[in-house]
């Protein structure tokens, strides 16, 4: 439950943003089948117990797919730096759930052929049902 409500609000975070929002032509839960890029969408989650004695809890990694097209490895860096500052800007509050820790992981980066780049970011949160 807590790992369904995390992705919920982590997607409305993202797309409240006016500057993603204006840039991507998607923001989803996963990837969209007929949007052009670039978009953004959870590739996956998956959640562990991180409960107290008296709070249900979860620990849930999350992980953002990029995709875009571009000549150059950093000509996604911008897009990458606003989506790393919105996911950091992210507040502790939810409906169901509070986020008592959120810190990033790993991102990887891959050239694909027509001149695609995808680029994964990796998160964990921490998070207890409230």
């Amino acid at each position: 439950m807590e790992e369904v409500l995390l992705r919920a609000a982590l997607l409305a975070w993202l797309q409240g943003d006016p500057a993603l929002s204006g840039t991507l032509n998607a923001i989803c839960e996963e990837a969209p089948s007929r949007t052009s890029l670039p978009w953004l969408a959870i590739a996956t989650s998956a959640s562990t117990d991180w409960s107290s004695k008296s709070h249900r809890g979860r620990e849930v990694r999350v992980a953002l797919e990029l995709q875009a097209r571009g000549d150059l490895p950093a000509s996604m860096a911008a897009l990458v730096t606003a989506i790393e500052d919105r996911i950091a800007s992210l507040p502790a509050a939810h409906e169901g759930i509070e986020i008592i820790t959120s810190r990033f992981l790993r991102a990887r980066s891959e050239q694909r052929p027509g001149n695609r780049r995808a680029i994964l970011l990796e998160y964990a949160f921490r998070l207890l049902a409230s």
